[in-house]
């Protein structure tokens, strides 16, 4: 776990003329400035080249991935996109995807264009979910040596440690949280992990990495490409009360199930991997606080309103765990 408040963390000296350095070292030379894109764990910029062709290049925070993980990302990304699956992978320079300047590791792609993926889009769902199949399908054929692996462990109990250790929460309401939070992870504890088989993730397969292009999706950001269950690239697609879950659920595995194998088994961890990412999610912002970002994107963090809306949510999901999971056996009506 990375340390907050440590500076060694941050991209304090990561100035507008470094970036433009670092970009031009490659031989790609900018012609407009630089637009920051939506990320706050690293540093994303697109711009034009005077080449005319639009380009992203990303920083890493730095102490976060060694350099290993970050090379065995890009390998996953081309391996991905050498097997037609839509991926965007990080441009090889003179062989070479992985860069250095001025200690800030960085790395350069084609920019993707596109709109919004609609999850609530059906037709577009059970495209994903084809797309998701056959990233699973390469994705089984190999096994990451450095990236890490997602446990209760690595998503639950250090991110509690994290909570406890460094969350600035308020006095009324610590004893409720902490009492919830470990009945959460109690609770989640139970879940048959160790039956289930693990392999090669995108690892943040939100809607928001899936790009929508004229010729389907398009995925983006392996940052968190990591080993775990293959429901936790395909849980995050669902929304809406249970039936609408249902729903979803079948016409995403309708796709998925074209080109890979699905153990429905898995169905039961949905919402004991929904309760690590929240807990996961909280650590994260306090981990980061130090980074100027955070306070300025996210001035709610630490407020009463806001613990105790996560004392609720909590709840909410510990209600969730208790309940029979979710199962293509219920039954659906369409």
């Amino acid at each position: 776990m990375t340390v907050a408040n440590d500076p060694q963390f941050d991209f304090h000296s990561l100035s507008p003329d470094c970036i433009l350095d670092a970009v031009e070292s490659l031989g790609v030379y900018p012609e407009t400035g630089l637009l920051p894109l939506n990320s706050y764990e690293n540093r994303v910029y697109q711009f034009r080249a005077e080449d005319s062709r639009r380009y992203v290049v990303k920083f890493y925070r730095p102490q976060r991935w060694s350099e290993a993980c970050i090379r065995e990302e890009h390998q996953f990304a081309h391996e991905l996109a050498d097997a037609e699956v839509p991926v965007a992978a990080p441009k090889r320079i003179d062989g070479e995807t992985l860069f250095e300047h001025q200690g800030y590791r960085f790395a350069l792609w084609d920019s993707v264009g596109g709109r919004e993926f609609e999850v609530d889009n059906l037709d577009q769902l059970e495209q994903v979910g084809q797309f998701l199949g056959r990233m699973h399908q390469v994705a089984k054929g190999g096994q990451f040596q450095h990236r890490p692996k997602l446990t209760l462990d690595t998503h639950g109990w250090q991110p509690k440690q994290v909570l406890q250790q460094q969350a600035q929460l308020p006095m009324h309401i610590e004893t409720a949280f902490f009492t919830v939070l470990e009945q959460v992870l109690d609770q989640v504890a139970k879940a048959p992990w160790q039956s289930m088989p693990t392999q090669r993730l995108h690892g943040d397969m939100h809607p928001g990495n899936i790009l929508w292009t004229p010729d389907g999706p398009g995925f983006v950001d392996l940052d968190d490409a990591r080993t775990g269950v293959a429901v936790q690239d395909l849980w995050m697609m669902l929304a809406g009360d249970r039936s609408q879950q249902l729903l979803q659920l079948d016409i995403l595995l309708e796709g998925y199930e074209t080109f890979c194998d699905f153990d429905h088994s898995q169905l039961q961890l949905i919402e004991p991997l929904r309760a690590l990412r929240m807990v996961h999610y909280l650590s994260w912002l306090t981990l980061r606080w130090c980074d100027p970002a955070f306070p300025r994107n996210f001035p709610w963090f630490g407020s009463d309103r806001f613990w105790e809306e996560q004392v609720l949510a909590l709840k909410e999901q510990l209600s969730a765990l208790q309940e029979a999971p979710i199962s293509l056996n219920q039954g659906l009506n369409y």
